[in-house]
């Protein structure tokens, strides 16, 4: 498969969902020599345009209000980006908050929207994999997220340097 710089949109979840996420993938990256990286559900990954990412960014939250994902369950599996994670139900507002940041960045790319949120990036057995899953409980049924960023990347994301080389293009707050 063939590697290429992205650019990935991501939510960025509020307090105090955003500090606790953040120190259970602290906690993961620590304990099994993983990145770090900040908690998000992504939810387009097209062209490598900075141009299309400004677009995109600063039109959708016009549109949109804060996004309430509802938590069903933690999952895992061999892939290195969802070795461990939240799954979240796939809402009316999130595809149209997809639909609006692929047509606001030109971007016809075909991306499969699974909402979910990485607790951790690492290659680990699957016993381990599901005793991690097993062992972590979320305190929320429902995390809101206030935040649109976009991010360019390596896309697949393989290793911890792919994941140290994302850099930040742009930020937005959600309007409440």
């Amino acid at each position: 498969m063939s590697r290429r710089t992205v650019i990935a949109y991501w939510l960025i979840p509020a307090e105090p969902a955003h500090s606790f996420f953040q120190e259970v993938i602290n906690d993961l990256a620590h304990r099994y020599d993983a990145p770090a990286f900040e908690p998000h559900v992504t939810i387009h990954v097209g062209a490598n345009r900075a141009d299309a990412a400004d677009s995109a960014i600063s039109q959708a939250p016009r549109v949109c209000e804060l996004i309430k994902l509802k938590a069903l369950e933690i999952g895992h599996s061999r892939e290195f980006i969802k070795t461990l994670f939240v799954q979240f139900a796939l809402n009316k507002e999130l595809q149209q908050l997809n639909k609006m940041i692929r047509h606001a960045a030109q971007n016809s790319s075909y991306y499969e929207l699974k909402p979910h949120l990485s607790l951790l990036y690492k290659k680990i057995p699957a016993a381990s994999r599901r005793e991690l899953a097993d062992s972590i409980k979320v305190p929320f049924s429902e995390v809101i997220f206030d935040a649109l960023r976009s991010v360019r990347c390596i896309s697949p994301t393989r290793s911890r340097s792919d994941v140290d080389a994302w850099r930040a293009v742009t930020t937005k707050k959600l309007c409440r």
